[in-house]
């Protein structure tokens, strides 16, 4: 009985870490364009990434963090690969094609890529009818998009699709090694071994003109290297090892909408009703993956 109270508390906790972190992702598009409106795709990317870097760093160093062991550093190159390389540089490089609200609605693949990493590298085999209820979500957050007449660009769609499948992929290793090595300890480490490559690259990049970067500019720049690089993935590794990468990973459905939302009051985007119907019937698929994920 206490063991199956444990067994409960554990996933209560990890739905509210995953939430925790999805909100803080959330404003990562919305920066991004920020960011990328004045500084290149490239230079936002190693910009994050070395900062990011540099505060895992610092904070592994007054932890006294053990380092990984050899079979864990191959899952940390991947996670480094997806989620501190490959997603930031595709999407940021889309965002020079596309709208934020249209980059935004490609997350909503997001929770089926990793929960389909989280099969195949995880080990879970959910319900077949959290699939049901989980392509139903992904189906609504795009016809959703589709329904609004969003001008598309097939180079930025290509770009972003290739962006969450690394995400995906980044999310679930990172949750699987989480349950060993810790999860903001993941994502720091990971952070630390694109470190090497960043600060030469950040030098190599750095352009002339970076003193006529706005506030705006260096806000959205913040953002993405304290909170989408490092703050929100401790809290979402950590809700993804409690809770499972299938299951919590499904409220990555609700990101589109809290998205929008910042990308509204901060680039000034209009936020419709049938976005709220909308926002509701995901909320309903996020219940049903929650009720047969196991």
């Amino acid at each position: 009985m206490m063991t199956e109270q444990l067994s409960k508390d554990e996933n209560l906790s990890g739905w509210i870490n995953g939430f925790i972190g999805v909100v803080l992702f959330s404003g990562g598009l919305p920066a991004t364009k920020l960011a990328v409106m004045e500084m290149s795709p490239t230079f936002v990317t190693i910009v994050r990434a070395a900062v990011a870097g540099v505060l895992a760093l610092l904070v592994l160093w007054i932890g006294k963090e053990k380092r990984p062991v050899k079979n864990q550093l191959v899952p940390l190159l991947l996670v480094s690969i997806g989620c501190v390389i490959g997603f930031p540089l595709l999407s940021a490089l889309a965002l020079q094609y596309l709208t934020s609200a249209h980059s935004i609605v490609f997350l909503g693949m997001l929770p089926l890529a990793t929960a389909v990493f989280g099969v195949f590298r995880g080990g879970e085999r959910p319900h077949p009818a959290f699939w049901l209820f989980s392509v139903t979500g992904s189906v609504l957050v795009i016809g959703y998009a589709v329904a609004q007449g969003i001008s598309a660009s097939p180079v930025g769609d290509i770009l972003m699709l290739l962006a969450i499948i690394l995400c995906g992929m980044g999310y679930a290793e990172g949750a699987k090694l989480s349950k060993t090595l810790g999860g903001w300890q993941v994502i720091s480490w990971a952070l630390v071994l694109a470190l090497p490559v960043m600060i030469p690259l950040f030098f190599i990049y750095l352009p002339d003109d970076i003193g006529a970067v706005s506030a705006r500019g260096w806000f959205g720049m913040g953002y993405i290297s304290l909170f989408s690089m490092f703050i929100g993935f401790i809290f979402w590794y950590k809700g993804l090892a409690q809770g499972g990468i299938a299951t919590v990973g499904q409220l990555q459905l609700l990101q589109p909408f809290f998205g929008l939302g910042l990308a509204a009051y901060f680039l000034h985007e209009q936020v419709s009703l049938g976005m709220i119907g909308v926002t509701i019937g995901v909320i309903l698929c996020v219940a049903g993956t929650k009720r047969f994920a196991k």
